[in-house]
């Protein structure tokens, strides 16, 4: 009779933690390392495109900014496997209004002191190559100069780092900068060479 008396309060206790974990993944902040881990090794969040993310992506920002803002994140991952990367003209496009749009640019890489550290803080940045390659430059900001102060128009501001490092950046595989993550696109491989890359800029 005792063990029948604690049955009903046993299955409550059951009930009340599958609530609370079901509650706790909604919340990427609050996830463990092997959850977080799990979302972003399974790669539902991308989609069906074919493109790869780099390993420097932060996984538990990539969660947290994706379950905050889904629907912008889900159309930049869209355009990441629909979009005709060849027609697009260099320029800004729309594909959410200013919530989500893709810059398209043309250039010759430059040499390493010909480029300066960038950080926004309004937009993330998903960077990837179309065609030629690039290093990136990752660096965390921290005792940085600042070279250019913020410009709310552009949403840019600018630095002297001489500690980052170097992520190569060729077709198939893409970056992602969050808000206050500095990075230093269009440095040259080997020689200054034509690159035309993308940047899908999602409002946090």
């Amino acid at each position: 009779m005792k063990f029948f008396s604690l049955y009903p309060v046993f299955i409550l206790t059951i009930l009340i933690a599958g609530c609370t974990s079901s509650q706790r993944s909604e919340d990427p902040e609050q996830w463990s390392e092997d959850q977080v881990n799990d979302w972003f090794g399974g790669k539902k969040w991308l989609g069906e495109t074919q493109m790869q993310p780099d390993s420097s992506i932060n996984k538990r920002q990539l969660a947290i900014h994706y379950y905050k803002n889904k629907n912008r994140w889900d159309t930049a991952f869209a355009f990441m496997k629909d979009a005709d990367f060849s027609g697009l003209p260099p320029g800004d496009h729309m594909l959410d209004g200013k919530d989500v749009f893709v810059k398209v640019s043309a250039y010759n890489s430059k040499n390493p002191e010909d480029v300066f550290y960038e950080s926004h803080e309004n937009y993330t940045d998903i960077q990837f190559v179309v065609s030629g390659m690039e290093y990136i430059g990752n660096s965390d900001l921290k005792g940085a100069a600042v070279k250019t102060l913020y410009n709310e128009e552009k949403d840019i501001q600018f630095y002297h780092v001489s500690n980052g490092e170097k992520l190569l950046a060729k077709p198939g595989t893409f970056f992602i900068f969050f808000p206050g993550d500095g990075h230093c696109p269009g440095m040259k491989v080997e020689d200054n060479a034509p690159v035309r890359k993308m940047v899908i800029k999602v409002r946090s």
